[in-house]
């Protein structure tokens, strides 16, 4: 719809009662449904979020029970207040929901930065003062003093 057209319906609307107002409402819908394009219908998909569509089924049906153009204007703007507030309550939720993400999604690149960044260690420590290393050392059999094992040989050497 072009906007000088929009806008001359507006003007009209305005100087509308409440009770004309759901007239012209009445037979906007009436022209939906009898030239609505095909694939809208074929698809089932209806517009907005579900909040919308639950008010629009209030508004429809307390219109479909003859109650008073002030009443649903009432109710429907209690609804609006109300789908303000949750959609408020939504957007926090979401809006915290980001914050976790963006901080955990920095907890994991500041622990990655770190793991790559830091020096091999060692695979086993020096025994002290040995000069000999890890599970290669070995205990000399038949050491001076009876410190060697009298049967054989010492574990680990290799027979």
């Amino acid at each position: 719809m072009n906007a000088y057209l929009r806008d001359k319906m507006l003007q009209k609307l305005e100087t509308l009662s409440d009770e004309r107002g759901y007239q012209v409402l009445d037979y906007i819908e009436f022209l939906e449904s009898r030239y609505a394009e095909r694939a809208t219908a074929a698809t089932g998909a209806a517009p907005g979020n579900p909040l919308s569509r639950f008010a629009d089924a209030l508004e429809e049906k307390m219109r479909a029970g003859r109650v008073s153009a002030s009443t649903i204007a009432e109710t429907m703007g209690f609804m609006s207040k109300a789908m303000g507030v949750l959609n408020g309550a939504a957007a926090a939720g979401k809006s915290v929901a980001n914050d976790l993400l963006s901080a955990t999604n920095r907890v994991v690149d500041a622990a990655t930065t770190a793991a790559t960044s830091a020096p091999p260690r060692p695979a086993s420590a020096d025994v002290a003062g040995s000069g000999t290393t890890g599970a290669n050392a070995v205990a000399p059999t038949g050491t001076a003093g009876g410190a060697g094992p009298s049967s054989g040989s010492a574990p680990g050497a290799g027979n």
